[in-house]
């Protein structure tokens, strides 16, 4: 058996089809780049299966280290309780199994070069920064450090890209919404305006955003971030360094 911990990624889990079919295109190229690496996929809601039912599997198939990813990109209600919840309700049922809960992925400039990537794509060049003004659309939150790091996102990207302007919105919980944030950058003045949904898989606030967009008649709109490369990559980079931390924890012990 692998001796590396097996990759557990964590997904919200939708309604809408599209959502698992996007989770699991982005595990399926994590596992082309890195082959041999086992990953699995476990929802917390409405998709199966679920994280409980996957790690009772993995447990009784012999697994005995499992990183579990939430494939969240802030850290807000989902990452600090529910998923720690969902996880210490099952490892209790399964005394073989060690689960260790990952970072969640953002902040990170591989997620800033995915929206890019995705502004590209939907017709952006190189030569329109200075004169295109972004509204980086997240899902939103009631959780105050969640909001307060999509804001430094939302400065980091526009000092580092030379993007124009970059305003934050959400689509729901925090204000403002995607087309009020439009508004506000023709406003002041902008002549082309791009929403970039900061949201990984489709779904009914991603739609939301898309609306938003529609309503203000945005000039861009980019996809969701999708099985994007860069985000491939980012989750084998949270897992490096879980493992790592892991290893180091194990060093520290032994020493003592």
């Amino acid at each position: 058996m692998d001796a590396r911990p097996t990759l557990l990624v964590i997904a919200h889990g939708s309604r809408d089809p599209r959502h698992a079919a996007t989770v699991s295109a982005l595990c399926a190229r994590v596992r082309s780049l890195r082959p041999g690496l086992r990953v699995e996929v476990g929802y917390l809601d409405f998709n199966a299966p679920r994280v409980p039912r996957v790690l009772e599997r993995l447990s009784a198939e012999g697994v005995r280290e499992v990183v579990a990813l939430p494939l969240l990109l802030t850290r807000a209600f989902h990452a600090k309780s529910d998923i720690p919840s969902v996880l210490r309700e099952a490892t209790a049922r399964l005394p073989l199994l060690t689960v260790r809960q990952a970072d969640v992925l953002g902040p990170s400039s591989l997620l800033t070069g995915a929206l890019e990537r995705r502004l590209a794509q939907a017709g952006l060049r190189p030569g329109d920064r200075r004169s295109t003004g972004v509204v980086l659309a997240s899902a939103g939150s009631s959780d105050p450090e969640a909001i307060a790091v999509i804001a430094e996102i939302a400065r980091e990207w526009r000092h580092t890209a030379g993007w124009c302007a970059v305003r934050p919105a959400f689509a729901s919980a925090s204000l403002p919404r995607t087309a009020d944030a439009v508004r506000e950058l023709r406003a002041e003045g902008v002549g082309r305006v791009a929403v970039a949904p900061y949201v990984i898989a489709p779904g009914f606030l991603p739609d939301r955003i898309a609306a938003g967009a529609r309503e203000a008649r945005a000039d861009v709109l980019a996809p969701v971030l999708g099985a994007a490369p860069e985000l491939a990559r980012l989750l084998l980079r949270r897992y490096d360094r879980s493992v790592a931390d892991r290893a180091r924890g194990d060093l520290a012990a032994l020493i003592a």
